[in-house]
């Protein structure tokens, strides 16, 4: 039996930990061609598998005003756009809960 989730655990500890926050940030910095430089803006906000549906993802982190989620794939997955749309709307619901915002306000 092949185990896919070695490679997945390997990616999140390095990038998904609080600890390991300048590793995120240098992820971030080198996908998005920016130069951040301060890993204290980077708020972990990883979906944990017991929160929606047994689903989770495997990093996401709020830097500044700009959500990041990233998926370690090891293989072809093509329902991969419809899971990372179902991870942003959680991340919402959990950044709206958590700022106490009114989603049914006029602003």
């Amino acid at each position: 039996m092949i185990n896919n989730k070695t490679k997945d655990r390997l990616f999140c500890f390095i990038f998904g930990r609080e600890e390991n926050k300048e590793w995120t940030l240098q992820l971030y910095n080198a996908v998005n061609g920016t130069d951040y430089d301060s890993a204290e803006d980077i708020s972990i906000e990883t979906i944990e598998s017991v929160v929606y549906m047994g689903m989770k993802d495997d990093i996401a982190f709020l830097l500044y005003d700009i959500i990041s989620i990233y998926e370690h794939q090891s293989t072809y997955n093509p329902n991969m756009p419809l899971r990372e749309l179902v991870y942003l709307s959680r991340f919402y619901n959990k950044y709206i809960h958590k700022n106490k915002l009114n989603i049914y306000s006029g602003r």
